[in-house]
C-alpha cells in the first residue's frame, strides 16, 4: 500500500498541470438523468480515469461541478489576511476590494510540548476532547448564519463578498477556517502544528465539517458526525427512502429549511437524477487525507441507508488509490443526536492517531453499520461502474 506522503505529492505536483488534464467543463452543463450515484472514474466528458495524475484533474472537475451546482463560489485568499494569537484567542482580520472583517477563534491548548496538533470545531464539538490535541473553537454563524432560509446573505462573509453572492453558508465556513489556517501560518511560536489538522462538527456543523474538509486541502483529518441529508448521506438514495415511506430529509426539503446550500441548487432539487454530482464524490474529494465519519443509525431524519451506503461508495475513491484505510465509516445507534457513544471511542482513537499524531500503524480499517443488511443498502442498485487501481 502506498504511504500517504506519497500520494499526497503525486496528487499536489498533478494540480498545477490541471490546464493541461483535457478540456474545461463548459460554461453551460449538459445533465443527463441517471438514477445510480455517479461514477468519480469518468469525467463530465466521458473520458475515464486510469491514473493518480487523472485523478487529481477528475478531483477538481468534481470541485467545480459542486460550485456550479450546489455550493456555489469558494472566493480565492483575499490580498490581505493577517491576524494574531494573544493567549487562547486567534483574530482575523480580512480586507477585499475596500471592505474590511474581523473575527476571532477561541483556542484551548493542552497541556504537553507544542507543538500540537488541531482540531477546527465547527459551531463547537461534540466528541470527546482527544489528549494532546488542541480545539480551535470556530463561530461559523458569525461568518454566514443559519438561522432559516432568511439566514441568507446574512454574516461577515457577506458582508466582504455582498449578499447576493451564490456561496452557501457551509461554503463561507470553508472559507473562514482556510482564513484561520492562512493567519496561523504566519504565527510561528502559535503552538500548533499546522500538517496536522482536523475538523469536525455535528449536525448541522457536521455538514460543514464535511464541505470544509472537501474544500480546504490543509485539513489533515475531517471527522463529520451525524450530518444527514447534505452531509454524508446521498440526495439519490435519500430521494428514494423517502419514495418507501422513511420520514428522511430530502434535498427538496432541505432548501425550505436554511441556507447551508446555494440558491444555484434549488432548481436542481426536485431531479437530483439529473446532477452530475452526489455525496460520495464529496467523501471522494477529501482523498487522500483522512476521513472518518460518524453517524447514527437509528435516526430516520438523518437517513442511515442513504450515509451509510453513500459514504461506503466514497469508500471506492480511497480504495482506487490504493489507501483504503484512510476513509472509516462508523454507524451506531442507541443514543441522542450528537451523544458520541463510547462504542466508537477505539475507533476514533485510532483515527486521531494516525492522522494527528503520526501513528501510521494504527488501525482504521473501519466500514461498519449496527444496522441490518447494511442498513438497507444494496449496491447492486446503486453502483453500476468498477472501480480502478489507479497509479
Amino acid at each position: 500500500m502506498a504511504p500517504l506522503k506519497n500520494i499526497l505529492v503525486s496528487l499536489i505536483l498533478a494540480l498545477p498541470a490541471f490546464a493541461a488534464c483535457g478540456a474545461p467543463l463548459p460554461s453551460t452543463l449538459s445533465l443527463r438523468a441517471n438514477s445510480r450515484l455517479p461514477d468519480p472514474f469518468t469525467f463530465y466528458d466521458g473520458t475515464r480515469v486510469t491514473s493518480q495524475n487523472d485523478w487529481a484533474c477528475r478531483r477538481e472537475e468534481i470541485n467545480q461541478l459542486f460550485q456550479r451546482l450546489e455550493l456555489g463560489t469558494l472566493p480565492p485568499k483575499p490580498a490581505s489576511v493577517s491576524g494574531s494569537l494573544s493567549g487562547n484567542s486567534l483574530t482575523v482580520n480580512v480586507s477585499h476590494e475596500g471592505k474590511s472583517i474581523s473575527f476571532t477563534a477561541s483556542v484551548s491548548f493542552p497541556s504537553g510540548t507544542a507543538p500540537f496538533p488541531a482540531i477546527i470545531a465547527i459551531g463547537g464539538s461534540s466528541i470527546p476532547t482527544p489528549s494532546g490535541v488542541a480545539m480551535i473553537n470556530f463561530n461559523n454563524n458569525d461568518i454566514a448564519a443559519q438561522d432559516n432560509t432568511g439566514s441568507r446573505g446574512r454574516g461577515k462573509f457577506y458582508t466582504l463578498y455582498g449578499s447576493g453572492h451564490s456561496a452557501a453558508a457551509t461554503t463561507a465556513w470553508a472559507w473562514g477556517v482556510a482564513r484561520i489556517i492562512d493567519v496561523l501560518e504566519t504565527i510561528p511560536s502559535s503552538r500548533i502544528n499546522l500538517s496536522r489538522l482536523g475538523v469536525t462538527g455535528c449536525s448541522r456543523n457536521g455538514k460543514g465539517a464535511l464541505i470544509v474538509g472537501a474544500l480546504e486541502p490543509r485539513i489533515a483529518l475531517t471527522i463529520p458526525q451525524e450530518s444527514g441529508s447534505g452531509g454524508a448521506a446521498c440526495w439519490r438514495i435519500s430521494d428514494s427512502m423517502k419514495s418507501r415511506g422513511v420520514n428522511v430529509q430530502t434535498a427538496s426539503q432541505i432548501v425550505t429549511e436554511n441556507v447551508w446550500f446555494s440558491p444555484l441548487f434549488n432548481q436542481y432539487v426536485n431531479r437530483v437524477n439529473d446532477l452530475p454530482i452526489d455525496h460520495h464524490l464529496l467523501a471522494g474529494m477529501v482523498a487522500p487525507r483522512g476521513l472518518f465519519v460518524i453517524d447514527h443509525s437509528a435516526i430516520d431524519w438523518l437517513g442511515p441507508e442513504s450515509v451509510f451506503g453513500c459514504m461506503k461508495t466514497g469508500t471506492k475513491v480511497y480504495q482506487a488509490l490504493g489507501i483504503a484505510d484512510r476513509m472509516g465509516v462508523s454507524q451506531v445507534g442507541g443514543h441522542n443526536h450528537c451523544q458520541f457513544p463510547s462504542s466508537q471511542q477505539s475507533e476514533l482513537n485510532a483515527f486521531i492517531d494516525k492522522f494527528l499524531r503520526g501513528n501510521t500503524n494504527a488501525n482504521t480499517n473501519i466500514v461498519r453499520t449496527d444496522k441490518a443488511n447494511n442498513a438497507g443498502f444494496v449496491e447492486a442498485n446503486w453502483v453500476n461502474w468498477t472501480t480502478p487501481t489507479l497509479s
